[in-house]
């Protein structure tokens, strides 16, 4: 990831002008020593704050609670809960002594648990409104408290340099009471353990003693009996229990100053933390070492939180917060014919479209994730060669990497069991350019490596742009090689720049069937070209593009954040349908889209064609194929109109006006078509309405059908001009 990370995304800054200004932060603020009391600060909601984290004014605590409640601590000794939808305090509960650390929901029961510098930790029911337990037994500011997210635990951190894992099942049982309409009923309100002594609903189970020096943070693993913690010895701990005991399994070593925050990853085997070294540190629990790290060059590292359902991490700083990634959501895939090849955990996958089997092929050393340990520099991209049967895989890692599989003959039936030839190499981009050639961007020597299957350098070339930092495929014995503004099409084979075009920076490139058409996929827009770069069109977004393939007919279809839309080659766009989830589109097959999603399962789309073939065969002067989907009623009328009237059609928007009375007449003639001749049919009952409709909206003449040599003896012929 490095100090330049593209895994960081957002970062938002704090409105808080205050403090802007200070050097304090939640946890420098906090006392170093018995007397030395901390700056007193105001927390109060952030309005600004998006609806999928909520973050107090000090950033001491990112929640999302199903029941639109969140909940801030503060300075003056009080919880108050908010309604984030409303933006407004519900209430505020009372009876802490001293400045409030943390605050956090229960994901079953109406409770919330915070840590004071009073020393002590209390469990509050926030339908009652009151304390239904406290903890004592720290000696210190506790900074830390926190629910297990399926037993009845709490853990917590002091500065009295101990973690603290309390049982709290004894308050569950005393306040679960039968009988109730769902079977379960809470009456905290009378518990008679609020005092500031506490009692018997919550006992400490163990005593964590290793760390050196205070402990800012412990936390639980979301389905493993692991607990991690980090401390002012600048330590990251890790800890397991059973049901008897609690013991140090590893100590992970690597920042300068004191570990504010740290957390296990819900979806990989790593560890996250933060410091106030400014930097924020991936840990891989496995190797029990450091894989990433990412710094900020002013800011100190306090908080961190992770998104209860999406792949999002948060994490407050001195000068307000950034929203990032830490694992590539996109799978690497890339498909031949029928079959689609893709990266999955570990293993190289198979997909056959028609039958729908997928089997595992082979086994991947470097699939990202907890087998690599790399986090986000999971596969990037995939490129297939049919002839030779061989992959080749690319990574963000050491700058760029990729590896060369070429795969057994019975792979397909061997269901991940078989390991394949492997090389590997140094490069930012790797693509096959010929049956038994593939070439590698190595930036460092600024030349673009032609190279066989046993990963011997056959040809070194210089890149066309001196900018130029990736390349793809363009056909055999060709590359697209981008620059910061530009794609060059270039010719392996003679050294030579073919073409250019300006593009944005293009993430991903994807050729129609025939190698005609070429899609260029930027992060908010799309560029069509055909086989030597000659632009077709550029169709613009506001949110992201994620992914897009051809269809047989040579219209685009592509995907954004919440949409699968379509475009085509003379720039017409639109909605197909919306999405619930993101998808990566890899195949069309009719009306039928294969794509994966974001936990690399295939699933299948269906699509509605109409308007985008309409449309297409009508740019294609197709027009008894136009008038057939007229007939059939399947398209939306207002749009089309609207749509033929800008392109110049008005002789075709006609066939969707009815005209069975003089109303469908006036509402007919209201669009005043630049058109010559129009043959109606109508009732003998309504041609006295339609001179008055020519009086009021054109001037018009109405011939006897005799006169206008008409097929049938009720037709008339209008002739308006307009």
């Amino acid at each position: 990831m490095g100090n330049g990370a593209a895994g960081f995304s957002r970062d938002v800054a704090s409105s808080d002008a205050a403090r802007r200004g200070s050097t304090r932060a939640p946890h420098a603020c906090r006392a170093r020593s018995r007397g030395v009391r901390p700056t007193s600060r105001r927390a109060r909601l952030d309005a600004r704050v998006e609806p999928f984290v909520f973050i107090a004014a000090d950033l001491v605590e990112p929640v999302v609670d199903p029941s639109r409640l969140a909940r801030a601590p503060g300075d003056d000794y009080k919880i108050k809960v908010w309604n984030y939808k409303l933006r407004r305090c519900l209430f505020t509960l009372l009876g802490h002594l001293d400045y409030i650390r943390t605050v956090q929901f229960h994901q079953e029961y109406p409770w919330i648990v915070s840590a004071s510098d009073d020393q002590t930790i209390r469990i509050w029911n926030w339908q009652s409104r009151n304390c239904v337990s406290v903890l004592t037994g720290h000696n210190h500011y506790v900074m830390s408290a926190m629910f297990h997210p399926k037993e009845d635990l709490v853990v917590s951190a002091s500065l009295d340099q101990t973690v603290r894992v309390w049982d709290i099942g004894g308050l569950r049982k005393k306040s679960i009471a039968p009988g109730g309409d769902d079977g379960v009923s809470m009456r905290g309100a009378h518990s008679a353990n609020t005092d500031l002594f506490g009692g018997g609903d919550a006992v400490v189970k163990y005593v964590l003693e290793g760390h050196d020096r205070g402990v800012n943070w412990a936390s639980f693993h979301p389905s493993l009996p692991l607990i991690v913690s980090g401390a002012d010895d600048r330590q990251v701990k890790l800890w397991r229990m059973n049901d008897t005991k609690a013991w140090e399994v590893d100590t992970l070593r690597g920042h300068v100053n004191n570990v504010s925050c740290v957390m296990f990853h819900a979806r990989q085997d790593i560890i996250v933390s933060n410091s106030e070294d400014k930097s924020i540190r991936v840990w891989d629990m496995s190797k029990r070492s450091g894989t990433q790290t990412f710094r900020r060059e002013h800011d100190r590292f306090w908080i961190l939180a992770a998104h209860p359902e999406v792949n999002l991490l948060a994490a407050g700083h001195d000068s307000g917060m950034i929203v990032f990634k830490l694992e590539r959501e996109r799978p690497a895939y890339a498909h031949h014919q029928g079959t689609l090849y893709y990266v999955k955990d570990r293993y190289l996958r198979a997909y056959d479209y028609q039958s729908q089997r997928d089997a595992p092929l082979i086994s991947i050393r470097r699939a990202g994730g907890a087998a690599s340990g790399s986090g986000s520099s999971g596969p990037r991209s995939l490129s297939y060669n049919p002839a030779e049967n061989a992959v080749l895989i690319n990574f963000d890692t050491d700058g760029g990497s990729y590896e060369l599989h070429v795969l057994p003959k019975d792979a397909a039936n061997a269901r991940g069991e078989v390991t394949s030839e492997s090389r590997r190499g140094s490069g930012s981009s790797a693509v096959f350019v010929a049956r038994n050639r593939f070439a590698v961007l190595d930036k460092s020597s600024h030349a673009i490596l032609i190279k066989n299957l046993r990963d011997e350098v056959t040809k070194k070339c210089v890149p066309p742009d001196a900018q130029t930092d990736a390349i793809f495929y363009a056909g055999t014995g060709c590359l697209l090689c981008r620059s910061e503004d530009r794609m060059v099409l270039y010719d392996v084979q003679q050294r030579t720049a073919m073409a250019e075009l300006a593009t944005p920076a293009v993430k991903y490139v994807s050729w129609s069937a025939d190698m005609s058409l070429v899609a260029m996929l930027s992060k908010h827009a799309i560029v069509i070209a055909n086989r030597k770069l000659g632009h077709a069109c550029t169709v613009h977004e506001t949110i992201r593009v994620k992914s897009g393939a051809w269809d047989d007919a040579g219209v685009f279809i592509y995907t954004t954040l919440n949409h699968i839309k379509y475009a085509l080659p003379n720039g017409d766009s639109g909605i197909i349908r919306t999405l619930d989830v993101p998808v990566y589109l890899t195949k069309v097959f009719g009306n039928v889209l294969y794509c994966l999603d974001r936990d690399g399962r295939n699933r299948q789309i269906q699509i509605d064609t109409s308007e985008y073939m309409f449309k297409l065969a009508l740019i294609q002067r197709k027009f008894d194929q136009v008038l057939t989907m007229i007939k059939s009623g399947s398209l939306c009328g207002q749009s089309i109109i609207a749509y033929l009237q800008q392109k110049g059609f008005p002789e075709v928007a006609l066939h969707f006006v009815k005209v069975r009375d003089a109303r469908g007449f006036r509402f007919r003639f209201r669009f005043r078509f630049r058109v010559r001749t129009l043959i109606v049919r109508l009732d003998p009952r309504f041609v006295s309405s339609l001179g008055g409709a020519a009086v009021i909206q054109q001037p018009i003449r109405l011939l006897h059908p005799s006169e206008a040599n008409a097929s049938s003896s009720w037709g008339i012929l209008v002739r308006f001009f307009v």
